[in-house]
This record gives C-alpha cells, sequence and structure tokens, in this order.
C-alpha cells in the first residue's frame, strides 16, 4: 500500500482514540444526568404523596365532622327517647337511633382507616426524603468527581483533535470526504481489514465478514487506490498501520 492508505489506517488509528475518548466524557456526563433524573422522580414521589397525604386529611376532616353531627344527631334522639309517650314511639326511636350508631361505627372505622393510611404514607414519605438527601449527597460527588474527569478528558480530545488535523493534512480532500462519510456511517469505523481466510486463498471484509472479489485484493496489493467494500461500503485495506 502506498501513502494514501497508510495515511488512511494511521488517521483510522487515531478516529479510534479520538472517539473513545469523547464516549468516556458523554458516559461521564450522562451518569450525573441519570442521577439528576433520579433525584427528580424521587422528589416527585415525594410531592405525590404529600399530595396523597393532604386530600386524605381532608376526606378524615370531613368524615370527622360528620360523626360531629351525627353525635348530636344521637343526643336528640336519646332525649326523645326518654321523653317517649308510647311504646311505638320508643320503638321507632330507638330503631332510627340504633341506626345511626351503626353509621358512626361505620364511618369511626373509615376514620381508624384513614389514619392508618396516613401513618403509612407518612413513614414512606419519611422514607423517600431519606433517600432524596442520600442521592443527593452521592450526586454532589458525581459532579465533582464528572467536572475533574470531563476537564481532563476535554484537554485529551483537544490533543487528539490536533493530531487528528495533522494527520489528516497527508490525505487528499476528496478521500477525506469519502473517510469521514464512512466514519459517520459506521461509528467511526471506516476502515476494514481484508482478512485471508486460513488455509486459502479467499479474503473476507473485516467490517461485514463478506467475502472480497480476487481483484480487489490485486488493486489492495499493486495500487493506492481507496477501494470499498461492495457489501458494507467500508475502505478496505490489507493491513493494520503501525507506529
Amino acid at each position: 500500500m502506498g501513502p494514501v492508505l497508510n495515511g488512511l489506517i494511521k488517521l483510522q488509528s487515531i478516529e479510534n482514540r479520538l472517539r473513545a475518548i469523547k464516549s468516556k466524557l458523554a458516559r461521564s456526563r450522562r451518569s450525573v444526568i441519570f442521577l439528576e433524573n433520579q433525584v427528580r422522580t424521587l422528589q416527585s414521589q415525594s410531592e405525590a404523596k404529600k399530595e396523597e397525604i393532604k386530600l386524605t386529611r381532608v376526606q378524615c376532616d370531613r368524615l370527622e365532622l360528620e360523626l360531629k353531627t351525627r353525635d348530636v344527631e344521637v343526643a336528640k334522639l336519646r332525649t326523645a327517647l326518654n321523653t317517649a309517650k308510647t311504646n311505638k314511639d320508643y320503638s321507632a326511636i330507638l330503631s332510627q337511633m340504633n341506626t345511626y350508631k351503626a353509621d358512626n361505627s361505620k364511618i369511626e372505622t373509615q376514620v381508624l382507616d384513614l389514619f392508618k393510611n396516613i401513618e403509612s404514607d407518612e413513614q414512606q414519605c419519611n422514607e423517600i426524603q431519606t433517600k432524596i438527601a442520600e442521592e443527593k449527597e452521592k450526586l454532589e460527588q458525581l459532579r465533582k468527581d464528572s467536572e475533574t474527569k470531563s476537564e481532563q478528558y476535554e484537554k485529551e480530545i483537544a490533543l487528539v483533535e490536533a493530531e487528528w488535523q495533522n494527520a489528516s493534512k497527508e490525505i487528499p480532500k476528496a478521500v477525506l470526504e469519502i473517510f469521514n462519510r464512512v466514519a459517520d456511517t459506521y461509528d467511526g469505523d471506516a476502515i476494514a481489514n481484508a482478512e485471508q481466510q486460513q488455509g486459502s486463498e479467499v479474503y473476507t471484509c473485516g467490517g461485514c465478514f463478506m467475502t472480497l472479489r480476487l481483484d480487489i485484493i490485486n488493486q489492495l496489493m499493486t495500487k493506492d487506490d481507496v477501494i470499498r467494500c461492495p457489501s458494507c461500503t467500508r475502505i478496505v485495506v490489507i493491513e493494520e498501520y503501525k507506529e
């Protein structure tokens, strides 16, 4: 291979390093975003639980007010019971009073259940608040670590990008455009090695593993032309660049 293909292989090596560092930078930032989202989710859960507690308290207050109203009615019935003049009136008032008492008992049970729900929800809310505090502490440390790593990665990226620019100067413009297009298509992997199958004269593309025609291999061995795999369109080379 000539200077063009060797230059492309060198550029691919730099491209790989550049994308690897950028990937580390992205992961570092994503980890912060992920934990931020977790904290926001917990805060939303806390707010929802607080709203649920608020609504339950409103329901309790309504039922307790109803109980007070009904207690007044029971007291009136008790007075009426003591002043009943006939057995029929007595029985009717007693029946009505017992109905009120039975209904009041059901309401009291509902109130007790609601208070239990409030107690349970408050406990869950406290647990969520504790979790939020823990996650915020982790988040603060993660942000510091991420900032430190990001600064280092950005410095490395700047150095490798400068190296990439210098290496790209050795590549003809039209060839460089092809390299960039293919690299964008395959997440940086623009170059594929033509790999000879053991014990045969058959070569396959290292990118898509499809068989390469013999004339392609002959061109790669004798010329310095940019040849692309007919199947995956990667730029095919015979050997890797070595520093």
